[in-house]
């Protein structure tokens, strides 16, 4: 009879602002890392790589844009950006616009890169999987479409 084993649960948050790891637990105290912290990370990790246009799908891209417009508004680093976070590990899933003419595999790698080591300086955590969809390739014709729709007075 084959001996069967069981693998231990791990707790996962998804998003949300819910304590989701135990970074540090000592007599003195311990330390939980939110899981929309880790989502932050890899957002502005994500963006600070060349050839990343945007993040996002076609919807949260939309809504980036009406919360721009909005005084305090802002933009949202978590646009685009899912996280799944255990106590000791994460998983995270990137939705990108990426500018005309960049090598998207070598842009999803400098990508993956970036944010794993973000995050795995920042909160200790190990990164075990950074998946990347690429929704839309911003065209440099579509650039100058934009900007004239931006503009209200000449």
């Amino acid at each position: 009879m084959a001996q069967s084993t069981t693998t231990e649960s791990v707790p996962v948050a998804r998003g949300g602002n819910t304590p989701a790891r135990l970074a540090d637990d000592t007599s003195q105290g311990k330390t939980t890392i939110s899981a929309s912290v880790v989502q932050k990370i890899a957002g502005i990790s994500a963006r600070e790589i060349s050839g990343v246009h945007a993040m996002g799908g076609g919807v949260s891209r939309a809504f980036g844009a009406l919360r721009e417009r909005i005084p305090g508004g802002g933009t949202s680093a978590t646009s685009g950006v899912q996280v799944e976070v255990g106590e000791k590990q994460a998983a995270i899933d990137l939705d990108i616009v990426v500018e005309y003419g960049a090598s998207i595999v070598d842009l999803a790698k400098a990508v993956r890169r970036n944010v794993i080591t973000a995050v795995e300086r920042m909160t200790g955590l190990e990164v075990i999987e950074v998946n990347i969809a690429v929704n839309d390739i911003k065209l440099p014709s579509e650039e100058d479409e934009d900007s004239e729709t931006n503009t209200r007075v000449e």
